[in-house]
């Protein structure tokens, strides 16, 4: 699902560049393009587009990553998205 964006300068996730090991496991788990790898240091090129999942963190040898997880943004986002493209119907509710 590219193209997504969350709320601008709103994410939790941080980097402790002195941690990290430059493994590329989160660039490899990342669904969202968040990282790269700039020459031979991973580095957080779309901040923005961080839905805050977590699988970053969870699989970060280093502990160099934190972010505060839940579903409740990645819900959000994907529903979002599914109703832009009239995958899923509105939900009239109360």
């Amino acid at each position: 699902m590219k193209g997504f964006k969350y709320l601008r300068n709103v994410t939790t996730l941080k980097m402790d560049s002195g941690k990290c090991i430059n493994c590329s496991k989160c660039i490899e788990v990342c669904p969202h393009h968040v990282f790269a790898l700039n020459g031979d240091k991973v580095t957080i090129i779309n901040l923005d587009s961080c839905m805050e999942c977590g699988a970053c963190a969870k699989n970060c040898p280093a502990a160099a990553l934190h972010v505060d997880s839940g579903v409740g943004c990645a819900a959000g986002l994907i529903t979002e998205w599914l109703r832009d493209h009239r995958l899923l119907a509105k939900v009239e509710c109360c």
